[in-house]
């Protein structure tokens, strides 16, 4: 539950334009009354670091196909735009190696 608590603290900063910093997911969480460990923040604050969480989150309608891999990540991973972004990648690598016969159970 930490984890969704942090992700829509990331949503609220960017909205409002302010630094996804641990300092300011842990304020915005305790504001919430929320009770958050400080790994959560560290995490979010470290992958989210020098992006802009917007920008990320609007370039899932350009994604083409990959967008249906893309929000299977959840919801999680749609915070930290890398981490879905290769969820997809390899969503889609695990999918073209059952079209040339080599899945898990050929």
């Amino acid at each position: 539950m930490s984890d969704a608590i942090i992700s829509y603290a990331a949503f609220i900063l960017a909205d409002a334009g302010v630094e996804i910093s641990a300092d300011n997911l842990l304020a915005v969480s305790k504001a919430a009354g929320a009770n958050v460990e400080n790994v959560w923040a560290d995490v979010y604050a470290k992958a989210l670091e020098g992006k802009d969480l917007k920008e990320i989150l609007s370039g899932f309608h350009a994604a083409g196909p990959a967008v249906g891999g893309a929000a299977a990540a959840g919801g999680a991973a749609a915070a930290s735009g890398e981490a879905a972004a290769e969820a997809a990648e390899e969503e889609e690598a695990e999918e073209s190696d059952d079209d040339m016969g080599f899945g898990l159970f050929d």
